[in-house]
């Protein structure tokens, strides 16, 4: 008989980046709940970490989580190459980062509140609530502070014209 190799205990939950993963998904598909962390660079980091895309996020061990983390807090010093992270040559620093969680939402939000306060083409169609990127707005972004503003279409005029002589009829009697 051969011996049975005992399996590791499968987590539900992991944490990573300071956000609970569910163990049951792939690693990668589990990195992607991060905001920040899209499917391509999720696959990075398990080729970078040497740790197999079929596994589960709750098989990982401490040092793979360690491992994990470290790359994702430091991308770049690790050997992910500039052009794959998400915010580069920062406006502030000038550096190039990759912004995760909270600190995505923040940078932003104070990006568009620059942009409105120095009042740039992006920062106007911002505050009027237009598209930024050369779309055409004659059919699409037909709202108004979150009513849709249909086009009024014309009566038609025989069942205006039977209305009225309905309604002059029953007056005369």
């Amino acid at each position: 008989m051969a011996q049975e190799q005992p399996q590791q205990e499968l987590k539900h939950i992991i944490r990573i980046a300071n956000v609970d993963l569910p163990g049951k998904k792939a690693v990668p598909f589990a990195l992607t709940d991060i905001k920040g962390i899209g499917i391509n660079f999720a696959n990075v980091i398990c080729l970078l970490a040497n740790i197999n895309i079929d596994r589960r996020a709750g098989s990982l061990t401490a040092e793979e989580v360690l491992k994990i983390n470290n790359l994702i807090n430091q991308p770049a010093q690790n050997g992910i190459p500039t052009w794959f992270l998400n915010r580069r040559r920062d406006y502030d620093s000038g550096e190039n980062k990759h912004l995760i969680t909270a600190t995505l939402n923040f940078t932003q939000d104070n990006d568009l509140k620059r942009l409105k306060k120095i009042k740039c083409y992006r920062g106007i169609r911002h505050i009027h609530g237009q598209p930024t990127r050369g779309q055409r707005t004659k059919a699409n972004f037909r709202r108004n502070k979150g009513k849709v503003v249909g086009v009024a279409k014309k009566k038609e005029p025989a069942k205006a014209d039977a209305g009225k002589s309905e309604a002059k009829g029953k007056g005369k009697k």
